[in-house]
């Protein structure tokens, strides 16, 4: 099967599963919530507004890994992969396939909810708002359009590894809830090179560790590629 239908077959399955919509809707509106509230907490002279704009999105990121998660988990749930891979011999071609169809959906909402998010943390911050600049708030809606992709993706290889959607799950979210609030803003240290720590340096104005925006998103990019690469040798290796 060309490359194509196997494509749009993965899309189908991610669109009829209410519980993959659920988690596109939930990364907007948990993203949303929690800006809101991080930018009601904003203020003094040290404050960032960029990433008070964009503070809800460490929680938006649980939506994400959900999504990538569970796309991929429920392929391990009654035989589903085995019909899978008789439609489609050739593992590589699905993995790659449900990858798009994880990346794409992902990425779209998470530029409404990035340009959201500035829009609403501008208008809860007010004054407070004045001066970021329109480049800082473009980059912070395509970063976040881009670290939610990564994350899910990051989540989707490691479920393809664990084959089970309680244990990524269970990995994964604890340790973003360690990494972001154990180690906080601690800079300057191996801590910086988490994915969820490197990543979100994006939203930050400005930033003190060995990481930029971009660079950041890089670190996280590896991470991701690393899980990916790690999935696919599984998905390949194990019998469906």
């Amino acid at each position: 099967m060309e490359f194509a239908p196997v494509l749009r077959a993965e899309w189908i399955k991610i669109r009829t599963l209410r519980s993959l919509l659920g988690a596109l809707g939930a990364i907007l509106l948990a993203t949303l919530a929690f800006s809101a509230l991080g930018s009601l907490d904003a203020g003094g002279p040290d404050a960032d507004p960029l990433f008070s704009a964009f503070f809800g999105v460490a929680f938006g990121q649980i939506a994400a890994i959900a999504f990538g998660t569970t796309a991929v988990a429920s392929e391990f749930q009654g035989g589903a992969l085995r019909a899978t891979l008789a439609a489609v011999p050739r593992r590589g071609r699905w993995f790659a396939a449900k990858m798009l169809a994880i990346a794409g959906p992902v990425l779209a909402v998470g530029l409404v909810t990035g340009g959201a998010s500035l829009a609403v943390g501008r208008a809860v911050l007010g004054a407070g708002a004045d001066g970021l600049s329109w480049a800082e708030g473009v980059r912070g809606v395509i970063g976040c359009a881009i670290y939610l992709t990564l994350m899910a993706l990051l989540a989707a290889g490691l479920a393809a590894v664990l084959r089970s959607g309680v244990a990524t799950l269970s990995v994964l979210i604890p340790f973003l809830l360690i990494v972001s609030f154990v180690i906080g803003d601690m800079s300057g240290t191996v801590a910086d090179l988490l994915p969820d720590k490197a990543g979100q340096v994006v939203f930050r104005e400005t930033w003190d560790g060995v990481l930029g925006p971009w660079t950041g998103l890089a670190v996280t990019a590896l991470w991701t590629a690393a899980a990916l690469l790690a999935g696919t040798w599984r998905v390949r290796s194990r019998d469906a």
